[in-house]
């Protein structure tokens, strides 16, 4: 990854030369004394002209550039914890030849990373998040503007990365070098038959997207689909799309909340939305797709989750994604969905698989598709802003799934009876 993409403008060679204040001080001293606790790889600091190694360069991650264009990147650092590292390097204010491995070096030293985001400074700014993003809860409104502010970006902004069916979620590489179209094709099928679909089942699919489980659902398998979004941009694309396919008979789409769904159905699927329906509604979400199925029948779900031992410090906390790509939004661990599931339904897991690795590879060819064509995000903000925090988003998700500190699953369950 070229720096010339990361930074795309001539100023942060001006801002470099910007002496630091007394506040930039303190707080480089502070963060840089923390980095020299890292013991899974080191960080070669770069800033005015001068190196410092800050770790344990013999650790299993090696050693990773930082250069620092501007002293103000301590200061966003030190008031805005690693929301504030993100805003930083969407800024312009650092880059790295190898975003991801640095990355993966903050997540894998944990604690390093957790004293970062605990100083007094960043206080508020962090209380102030938490009630923004509590104020961005998922009620039925909530979670419409919640959806329309990633997702109703504009479809050419999305087809820049993904494949051509539109798939936005994990992929499944059956081999290394498969094509990223070739492996949503073999995610999209190990979803439908998760929940065993045959021709004439009646599938409900919560959270069309831009309709690519749903056309292979019914074009594949021969179901009788219906799927629903919130998303005014998807529907209409999902909607030209199976009508494409010739699929208008087999497929009903709906514009509506999902807790508004009638039924009942054979199986249920849903691919990557129950991080959109935030902690509170997690039980409503579950109660509503048992309600929704026949006695006997199957939900599969392909959920992203973050460990078990992570998940009640996440609930307290807000980072970069929630802040900064999907408003709302929540990563549950496998026990809290098992756990709500138990609670508030008549749900019984069967069947789970993490397939964690396989999100990093998507993610990576994601970023590897934005960095290649890096144009059309300059002739949208020519100062590399966008371009920046597409590049970051990815990075910082592909570290997660790459260190395991979050996954990707796929869930079935069986509803009682007969």
């Amino acid at each position: 990854m070229s720096d010339t993409i990361l930074i795309a403008d001539a100023r942060a060679a001006r801002r470099s030369a910007a002496a630091p204040g007394f506040w930039q001080r303190v707080a480089r001293d502070r963060a840089v004394a923390l980095l020299r606790r890292l013991t899974s790889g080191a960080i070669l600091l770069r800033e005015r002209g001068r190196d410092e190694l800050l770790g344990d360069p013999r650790g299993a991650l090696g050693t990773v550039e930082l250069n620092v264009h501007a002293p103000s990147f301590w200061s966003t650092l030190a008031l805005g914890g690693s929301i504030g590292a993100g805003e930083a390097f969407v800024g312009g204010l650092w880059s790295t030849p190898d975003l991801v491995t640095l990355l993966r070096l903050l997540v894998r030293d944990r604690a390093v990373l957790l004293d970062v985001e605990a100083g007094w400074a960043s206080l508020p700014l962090r209380l102030v998040r938490r009630a923004a993003h509590w104020r961005r809860r998922n009620h039925r409104a909530g979670s419409e503007r919640n959806i329309a502010d990633h997702y109703d970006l504009g479809d050419d902004l999305f087809a820049r990365f993904l494949d051509p069916s539109m798939t936005y979620s994990s992929a499944w590489f059956e081999h290394p070098g498969q094509s990223l179209a070739d492996a949503q094709q073999a995610k999209l099928r190990r979803l439908c038959r998760l929940v065993d679909l045959a021709p004439g089942d009646r599938l409900l699919e919560i959270g069309t997207g831009w309709g690519s489980l749903a056309c292979s659902a019914a074009g594949e398998f021969g179901a009788q689909v219906t799927t629903t979004t919130i998303s005014q941009n998807q529907f209409a694309a999902a909607r030209r799309r199976v009508a494409a396919a010739g699929l208008s008979e087999r497929v009903e789409l709906r514009l509506q909340d999902y807790r508004d769904l009638d039924g009942p159905f054979d199986k249920l699927l849903s691919c990557e939305m129950v991080e959109a329906v935030g902690a509170r509604y997690l039980p409503t979400y579950l109660r509503v797709c048992a309600e929704r199925l026949r006695p006997g029948g199957l939900l599969g779900l392909q959920a992203i989750t973050l460990r078990d031992q992570h998940y009640d410090r996440a609930l307290g906390d807000v980072d970069y994604i929630q802040r900064h790509v999907f408003p709302g939004s929540f990563i549950p661990s496998v026990t809290a969905i098992v756990t709500a599931a138990t609670r508030h339904t008549d749900l019984r897991l069967v069947r789970m698989e993490d397939f964690g690795p396989h999100y990093a590879t998507t993610l990576q060819r994601w970023r590897e598709a934005v960095e290649a064509d890096p144009l059309p995000f300059l002739q949208r903000d020519p100062d590399g802003g966008l371009l920046r925090a597409w590049v970051y988003y990815f990075a910082y998700c592909e570290a997660g799934f790459r260190e395991r500190n979050v996954g990707v699953c796929h869930l079935r369950f069986e509803r009682a009876g007969a």
